[in-house]
């Protein structure tokens, strides 16, 4: 038992089995051979007596399966039989049903062909009776008949079937005495009966009870007032509602909660919820902002037309969301544009005339607060040619006195404001903002443009280019006597700055309107003639400005620096040497404006910033966007580089102008020596490029990637002659770039890294020709130094002329 509860365990070890098998056998005593191998044999003649008698077991187990599944082998095939059997069963049942289907559907057209002749003749009959009491009604009955008595609802429904009807009928009566006054009777009771169902209807839905609603609904469909239940419902359910100052805020929740009153009620569900949001939109909607907009003040005017024009569109995205028959966008936006045709008519004129007096209000006050009377400037004259010879001065010559100075400037005032400025675009901006919601889809960019244009005018050119106007007039001239004060550079930084605010309100505003329509170039013509004007001032003034400076320097050495300052007096050899006054006056001096036109001028804050834009741009490891912002670094730099080391940072890595080479192997002389004229220098005749078929295409020319060493060795080794500029490939021309980089580039690259790293040279020396006309921008990512697109700059040529 117990040798066979070893072999039962689990997991079982027959290493372990044997051991303890061995150690029984011999007490421990393992160099008794004998012992263990009769151990051994009895244990291997009792494995087998388990073996053979689970192999018995095993054999009577399968034996018992086979049977069980023979029987349940006969038990499927019986049901198989009897599902077959139900099949067919229930083939003839359906057949059957058809056939009493048929008969049932048969006889039942039959009976509606007998029942609804009868049914007329019923109800002719019965109409035919109401009529023969209508035609024996007195006169005198006709005119008493004001008000109409009936006991229950359900005999209104009934009279009200029966007037309708009768109604139609008496409407294909002829007009003659016989049937006058019976025809007038019917009127008037069914003027009374739809008056009263109206009133039931009214009743209903005060107490909220929607299946008579429905009932009388139903009934009135067939009248002609069923127009006025509509209306009697709409009345109704707006009762109570609109108390607030603010009505938007209701008509969601109202149009929600009646459309479905709506559906449980009226059969035509689009026709009635779409007479209830119209009657909400030309009626309260209408009231309130009649109310509200007060035309005769034009600021009050375009902000609170700008408020309820947002807040209708608003609610109309709401309502459609909502999906309700009959409501969709395109209808809510035409009675939308109905309410506020008459305003939107009149909107740009009266927003730019608006922006305009806006713009000049306060302007006025600026130049007032300053003591300042603003008036055209004049250029060119008498005035400034005398100004031009002699400086900024008043020289009395006999009884003339002539005045070259400005009365109307102060001295160190700019005239320009950074807050004045914001208040402009602050203006422009709004303005902006009202004409992308008020305009026609159509006018937009031509309303965007008037309104940039008032700002150009407004800002660049009565504000800035004005104060530009009156800084050149005060820049003294390059013989001035005295020492000039010069705020020129003020002038500049300010204008830099206010041009800057300018830019990003019209990248953020004006561009969106007007980027996809014929107004943008119009648009960035006009922009850019204004701008230039007032650089070409700016640059005008720093002329003057430093010929100004130049000019005192040169009359500070020319009065006061003298011969006799560098040679020292006769037995004064103790005194230590200093600089001489004249010295100290013009370092003085130009320290001074050193430090102004630093202060004025620096570029310290725009390297900084385009610092930061490229580390952000590195993190996106794109090689191309990496170079582009390097460059961007580069040209920044040379904004505050010394002029000593100015050529050197331009002719920098960075800073390279890209190489036009011009393959000449196929043109004549008289063409090469007509590029060279026109400044062409480098041909690709005297240096190589090493090219490999990296795709393996049979078509094309190069030498196989494993021959690449090989080849560039005996070049470098044995074609002193020759210089070896760098490897180039064509790669696959139909390659799918969305699929990730070229494989063909990604080879060339890896052959760079093995030559350059087997010859031990930069990386940078050997150059990659990788790319052509329809793929030379993936390959410029990748790292190509060089790419060939002669085909995209001159068209496809013929090889032969």
């Amino acid at each position: 038992m117990t040798f066979l509860a070893e072999l039962e365990q689990d997991p079982f070890d027959g290493e372990e089995f044997i051991e303890r098998l061995a150690w029984r056998a011999t007490n421990g005593k393992f160099d008794d051979v004998d012992l263990i191998s009769e151990a051994f044999e009895n244990g291997i003649k009792d494995l087998k007596a388990i073996y053979d008698t689970n192999q018995k077991k095993c054999e009577r187990l399968e034996m018992i399966c086979r049977e069980e599944e023979k029987g349940h082998w006969i038990k499927v095939t019986e049901l198989q039989q009897k599902c077959k059997d139900s099949l067919a069963t229930f083939e003839k049942l359906d057949k059957r049903l058809d056939i009493v289907a048929d008969k049932v559907v048969y006889l039942g057209e039959q009976l509606e062909g007998v029942n609804t002749p009868r049914m007329r003749a019923v109800e002719a009959q019965k109409l035919m009776q109401h009529f023969a009491r209508y035609l024996e009604t007195p006169s005198e009955t006709l005119n008493s008949f004001e008000e109409l008595y009936i006991e229950n609802i359900n005999q209104l429904f009934e009279e009200a079937d029966i007037i309708q009807k009768l109604y139609l009928i008496s409407q294909e009566l002829p007009n003659n005495s016989k049937f006058d006054e019976a025809k007038e009777f019917i009127s008037k009771k069914y003027n009374l009966i739809e008056k009263r169902l109206i009133e039931e209807f009214s009743q209903a839905q005060k107490n909220d009870d929607r299946n008579k609603m429905k009932k009388i609904a139903s009934i009135l469909s067939h009248f002609k007032g069923y127009s006025q239940c509509i209306d009697v419902f709409i009345e109704q359910s707006q009762m109570g509602m609109f108390l607030g100052e603010n009505i938007f805020n209701d008509i969601v929740p109202l149009c929600v909660k009646n459309q479905k009153t709506i559906k449980e009620v009226f059969t035509n569900t689009e026709q009635v919820m779409s007479k209830f949001v119209l009657n909400i939109f030309h009626g309260k909607i209408q009231e309130y902002i009649q109310a509200r907009i007060n035309e005769n003040d034009t600021r009050d005017f375009l902000t609170e037309l700008y408020t309820l024009f947002h807040k209708t569109n608003k609610l109309i995205e709401q309502i459609a969301k909502l999906k309700f028959s009959g409501c969709d966008f395109n209808f809510l936006n035409k009675i939308t544009r109905n309410i506020f045709n008459n305003y939107l008519d009149m909107y740009i004129q009266r927003e730019t005339n608006y922006l305009k007096d806006k713009c000049a209000y306060i302007l006025q006050s600026y130049y007032e607060s300053k003591n300042h009377q603003k008036r055209p400037i004049t250029t060119g004259g008498f005035q400034e040619l005398i100004q031009s010879k002699i400086g900024r001065a008043n020289i009395n010559i006999g009884n003339l006195n002539i005045n070259i100075s400005n009365p109307d400037y102060t001295q160190g005032e700019t005239f320009l404001s950074e807050e004045i400025a914001i208040s402009i675009l602050q203006e422009t901006k709004m303005s902006l903002q009202r004409c992308h919601l008020l305009s026609k889809p159509q006018d937009i960019a031509q309303n965007a443009l008037a309104i940039y244009e008032i700002e150009l005018q407004s800002l660049c050119i009565e504000h800035i280019d004005y104060a530009i106007e009156l800084g050149l007039q005060v820049i003294p001239s390059a013989e001035t006597k005295s020492q000039p004060d010069i705020h020129f550079f003020d002038i500049i930084r300010q204008s830099n700055e206010i041009c800057h605010l300018n830019e990003k309100q019209f990248v953020n505003w004006v561009l969106p309107l007007i980027s996809s329509t014929t107004k943008y170039s119009e648009c960035i013509k006009r922009k850019r003639e204004v701008y230039q004007q007032m650089e070409a001032k700016l640059n005008q003034g720093l002329e003057k400005s430093i010929a100004s400076i130049i000019g005192w320097i040169k009359y500070l050495l020319q009065t006061e620096q003298k011969k006799t300052d560098f040679k020292p007096e006769q037995g004064n050899d103790d005194i230590i040497p200093t600089s001489t006054i004249a010295c100290n006056k013009v370092v003085k001096f130009i320290n001074f404006y050193h430090n102004r036109i630093t202060k004025c001028l620096d570029a310290m804050v725009v390297i900084c910033d385009v610092k930061e834009y490229r580390n952000c741009i590195d993190k996106f490891k794109i090689p191309l966007l990496s170079d582009l912002f390097n460059i961007l670094h580069a040209l920044c730099n040379l904004l505050i580089v010394g002029p000593e080391n100015l050529k050197q940072v331009s002719n920098g890595d960075q800073l390279k102008y890209p190489t036009l080479l011009a393959a000449s192997k196929i043109k004549s002389k008289e063409l090469i020596i007509t590029a060279y004229q026109h400044g062409q220098r480098h041909f690709g005749e005297n240096y190589i490029f090493a090219q490999i078929n990296t795709s393996n295409e049979a078509q094309k020319s190069g030498i196989d990637v494993a021959a690449a060493k090989e080849l560039i060795t005996f070049i470098l080794d044995k074609c002193n002659r020759l210089e070896l500029v760098g490897l180039m490939t064509i790669g696959a021309y139909d390659y799918d770039v969305s699929l990730g980089p070229n494989p063909d580039f990604l080879k060339l690259i890896q052959v760079r890294k093995e030559v350059c790293h087997l010859f031990g040279k930069p990386e940078n020396e050997i150059q990659l020709s990788m790319g052509m006309t329809s793929d030379f921008e993936h390959a410029i990512a990748l790292g190509s130094t060089m790419v060939r697109v002669g085909t995209a700059i001159f068209g496809l040529r013929d090889k032969n002329k």
